[in-house]
């Protein structure tokens, strides 16, 4: 008698702490829907700056030799590029906000070669982080580079000749070095089993440095990365 109501006590608490866990999801999910993918309704931006000679020795080991790894990896020597510019939730971000996405204008495309190298990135970003943030196509890709202008590189990575192996935390310290007023709360590092990736900054909606903790979870998490050298260096 004594087992049988422990045990009907035992699954009492079970199921009391399953409805409470589904309470708890089911309110989260109505908290984040008030503002998930809304375009337009997101905290603050992370800019993400690519280092292409990653993407390009990366590209070349997977056989990728078309499309944007063509474009990217030809002729011109590229160092950091802009990946892009994504609306972020203090947890989380919103994607795909327009579905279909209104279209892009050509012109536009051909603008930002300088800066995103490949039209099919550029579609790519619109597509996917542009329509979520409440601009138009012409003032979405005008933030990118105001949002670009904003971040000096550091003279260090602007003609890299060898390849260079560096600390994630080497690479962070150089960008606060070079734009006074970014700190270590708001620039965070990724990078593959071997190579950097990126440097990620985050933004406020008027484009100053501002901290988060939503880059620190992708952060690199190795104590020393190769960054490839300029291709022609």
């Amino acid at each position: 008698m004594v087992y049988s109501r422990l045990h009907s006590f035992s699954r009492l608490m079970i199921s009391l702490t399953l409805a409470a866990g589904l309470m708890s999801l089911a309110g989260g999910a109505m908290a984040q829907d008030k503002r998930q993918n809304a375009p337009g309704e997101f905290d603050f931006y992370v800019l993400s700056l690519s280092w292409s000679p990653s993407f390009c020795e990366e590209a070349a080991e997977r056989g990728r030799g078309g499309g944007r790894s063509q474009i990217q990896c030809g002729g011109r020597p590229y160092s950091f590029v802009v990946h892009g510019l994504w609306p972020q939730y203090e947890n989380g971000f919103p994607e795909y906000c327009q579905r279909p996405a209104p279209r892009l204008n050509r012109s536009i495309v051909s603008s930002m070669l300088d800066l995103m190298p490949a039209p099919g990135l550029i579609f790519n970003e619109w597509d996917k982080h542009g329509t979520c943030s409440g601009l138009t196509d012409r003032n979405y890709f005008e933030t990118i580079r105001k949002a670009r202008a904003v971040i000096k590189i550091p003279p260090e990575y602007l003609e890299l000749s060898q390849a260079k192996t560096v600390a994630p935390a080497e690479v962070e310290e150089a960008f606060i070095k070079a734009n006074p007023g970014l700190s270590n709360a708001a620039i965070s590092v990724t990078c593959n089993r071997t190579r950097l990736s990126e440097v990620r900054i985050c933004l406020s909606k008027d484009l100053l440095f501002r901290a988060c903790d939503e880059i620190e979870r992708r952060a690199c998490r190795r104590d020393q990365v190769t960054m490839p050298p300029i291709r022609g260096g």
